[in-house]
């Protein structure tokens, strides 16, 4: 009998041995991933030092739970260890999540620059059929600034293995009449360009061959800085482009299901003064008649064609016809609207207006929107946006009616409920859109939002303008409908950005949150 108490004593030794070692063993597990878990929050760098220190406090406090709940008692040990291993598993699944945003938030940010399109082409008649068969030929060349022309001649001179002759031109136009009168043998041209080419052709009942075509990339520095980015009024340029991405072939189609340069259907300011915590949205019809500087040579031509020629042509529109800089864009496809407001759960839009919309991602489906807040879902939010058919004024109120859509995004995004939602908007953000935002800026704009909670109020206000008919410089002699600005309406626009950009209070603006 004494020996068998011995053995019973030793056997429970034995499992109260091995059941602290698997009490010990979860208890690292858990430290660990903890640790995991802080350090890559540290790393993605958005949230504020008081968040930090209640995580840590939070952390630790789950793990001396856990931890006495394995060793306190019979009874709360399989539930200390059950616990143990779900917040080990949580803050796994966590620290992944939470490395997967920072890696879609570097993947939208930096963009700075544009991809074009470039073509070299000969005469119809020409006998040259490739590149190489023009390897010896004179190409006409016109260097614009921002172009893409300086990457594409070295793009053509890599593919020949050896450099080319080449003449500087003035203009597009001026080498499509150099090669129609064989000044030159070929030309080399942004595709952008091909209506200007095409009309010089035309005049010279001529026509042209594509022999080669590349795609470049050319980057682009707007001269923003990582210092100021929440001390300092800065602007950035909202892009919506005419871009669905085609679930079948990831090919991005127009509207009208083209592929090709996209135009900028959607032409936002966003004006914001971090100190003031005031931001001015000024909204530019798509059909607004201006001048694209180191495009257009001076002539007028639709804003929403200066998407065509990349991103900067059309920031350097608005800040030669406001008089400001613009250092930084945010550009999205329609995929991107519809794909956010969804994660956000829909979002309550102002309307100015009852009135009936086609628009939707797949061209059908009517729904009706009433004067007042809409609970709106993505693709009635895209819908909203892009309506103009079935509104008396038009474009005008379209611009309007993208204002209130962003403004209704911007609530959602500064609620304490976007914590939740934010993987899913990066992701979204990361397949469908680009900025030139560094990734520390966009960081440091997080941490500004999280840390200081600032009542930010915001103002919107339109261009406006008289529609009438005009030649444009992106399509030659076709007569087209476009809106001619109205002097007073653009120098009210200035006058309000001054404010913001002086340190100012914006008159009429309503608090966001």
């Amino acid at each position: 009998m004494p020996g068998r108490k011995r053995n019973d004593y030793q056997g429970v030794r034995r499992k109260k041995g091995k059941q602290a070692r698997r009490s010990f063993f979860l208890a690292v597990l858990q430290a660990l991933a903890s640790l995991v878990f802080f350090s890559v929050i540290i790393l993605l760098d958005i949230f504020p030092m008081k968040y930090l220190l209640m995580l840590a406090i939070v952390l630790i406090l789950l793990w001396s739970l856990a931890l006495n709940l394995q060793i306190a008692h019979r009874v709360t040990r399989g539930f200390g260890k059950l616990l143990s291993l779900m917040l080990t598993f949580a803050l796994a699944v966590g620290s992944y999540y939470v490395v997967k945003t920072n890696d879609m938030i570097g993947m939208i940010a930096g963009g700075g620059h544009k991809t074009q399109m470039i073509a070299v082409a000969v005469l119809e008649d020409d006998d040259a059929q490739t590149l190489e068969d023009a390897a010896g030929y004179t190409f006409g060349l016109h260097l614009e600034e921002g172009g893409g022309m300086e990457e594409a001649l070295l793009a053509v001179e890599k593919e020949l293995g050896a450099d080319i002759a080449t003449i500087a031109m003035d203009s597009v136009e001026e080498q499509a009449e150099a090669l129609c009168v064989e000044n030159v043998g070929a030309i080399i041209y942004n595709e952008a360009y091909l209506s200007q080419v095409e009309r010089v052709l035309r005049e010279y009942g001529k026509s042209i061959r594509v022999i080669y075509r590349e795609t470049v990339r050319v980057e682009m520095d707007f001269g923003g800085s990582d210092s100021n980015i929440t001390k300092e009024p800065f602007s950035v340029y909202i892009s919506g482009i005419d871009v669905f991405v085609d679930s079948r072939t990831g090919e991005a189609v127009n509207s009208s299901g083209e592929t090709g340069q996209a135009r900028s259907d959607v032409n936002i300011l966003a004006v914001v003064n971090p100190t003031t915590q005031q931001i001015l949205l000024v909204t530019t019809p798509r059909d607004y008649y201006v001048s694209i500087p180191g495009v257009s040579g001076g002539e007028p031509d639709k804003l929403t064609h200066a998407g065509l020629y990349g991103i900067d042509a059309s920031m350097a529109t608005l800040e030669e016809l406001y008089e400001t800089e613009i250092n930084y864009y945010a550009r999205m496809n329609f995929n991107a609207l519809i794909d956010i407001v969804d994660i956000l759960g829909g979002i309550d839009v102002y309307s100015e207006l009852e009135f009936t919309t086609g628009w939707d991602s797949s061209g059908n489906d009517t729904f009706t929107v009433t004067e007042g807040y809409n609970r709106l879902n993505g693709a009635q939010a895209l819908a909203f946006s892009r309506e103009r058919q079935n509104l008396a004024e038009g474009d005008f109120q379209r611009g309007r009616n993208q204002q209130a859509v962003i403004t209704a995004m911007l609530k959602k995004m500064v609620s304490p409920t976007m914590l939740v939602k934010a993987n899913g908007v990066m992701e979204t953000i990361g397949d469908n859109a680009e900025t030139n935002f560094t990734k520390q800026q966009i960081n440091g704009l997080i941490k500004y939002q999280l840390g200081s909670n600032p009542k930010w109020a915001i103002k919107s206000i339109s261009a406006e303008g008289t529609p009438m008919d005009a030649y444009c410089y992106s399509l030659g002699d076709t007569l087209v409908n476009v809106i001619e600005p109205d002097e007073e309406s653009v120098s009210e626009i200035i006058r309000e950005i001054n404010v913001v950009e002086e340190g100012g209070i914006l008159e009429g603006a309503q608090p966001l949150q």
